[in-house]
């Protein structure tokens, strides 16, 4: 496997992963809801300021790797990750992954309180487990205890060695908007017009057809 997924990349694929335990009556999301997970000011650390060219993509980018899926059966286009499910991760460790690709490194107790409602754990052991299995695909490593520190954290291994190395010294919390290449959001411009277009027309063909039919 690649680990070099972005940071937009790996928010998008932790909110996917999260609200598909967190809210699965509402998964998978259709964009402007992925947009406004993204930009959650709460359980995200960094928090980020994303439009929809961005979110496009790094859903384009995580499509070409086949960790996100797009479905087009309703109105609106809506996407799914096949990410958990391809690395045959459980509901725990499903939960224990989001929390870190959203949040950040951290310790055992912080990933169950924060994975909790996601997928319950009944104690740390539980979550010692599901981090070992988490460590055994590549997923996980366990960062070195620093002085001061009780307990050790565990990162995430989806990012590139300097993009963790960021990861672990982020303030929490903290807002880090990131800029949009103009060209980035010309092509997402491009794809919206071209959407309408096609919607237009189908509006179009079935007034034709309503009306031969009532003629």
């Amino acid at each position: 496997m690649n680990n070099d997924l972005d940071a937009i990349e790996i928010r998008v694929l932790g909110c996917l992963m999260e609200k598909e335990l967190a809210t699965p009556e509402y998964y998978p999301l259709s964009l402007h809801a992925l947009v406004n997970a993204c930009n959650q000011k709460t359980n995200r650390a960094p928090v980020m300021h994303l439009d929809e060219a961005a979110v496009h993509a790094a859903l384009r980018s995580l499509g070409e790797r086949r960790f996100v899926y797009r479905s087009d059966a309703g109105r609106v286009p809506k996407f799914w990750q096949a990410f958990a499910k391809d690395h045959d991760l459980g509901g725990r460790e499903s939960a224990l992954l989001s929390v870190l690709l959203l949040r950040g490194p951290q310790t055992a107790g912080e990933l169950r309180t924060r994975a909790d409602a996601m997928c319950p754990f009944e104690n740390l052991e539980q979550v010692t487990a599901s981090l070992d299995h988490l460590t055994a695909a590549g997923l996980v490593a366990q960062l070195p205890r620093q002085p001061g520190q009780k307990e050790q954290r565990s990162v995430h291994l989806l990012a590139g060695a300097a993009l963790r190395e960021q990861a672990v010294a982020v303030e929490p919390d903290r807002a880090v908007p990131l800029p949009v290449p103009a060209d980035a959001r010309l092509t997402e411009l491009e794809r919206v017009v071209a959407a309408l277009r096609d919607e237009l027309a189908q509006v179009k063909g079935e007034v034709a057809a309503l009306r031969q039919s009532l003629a």
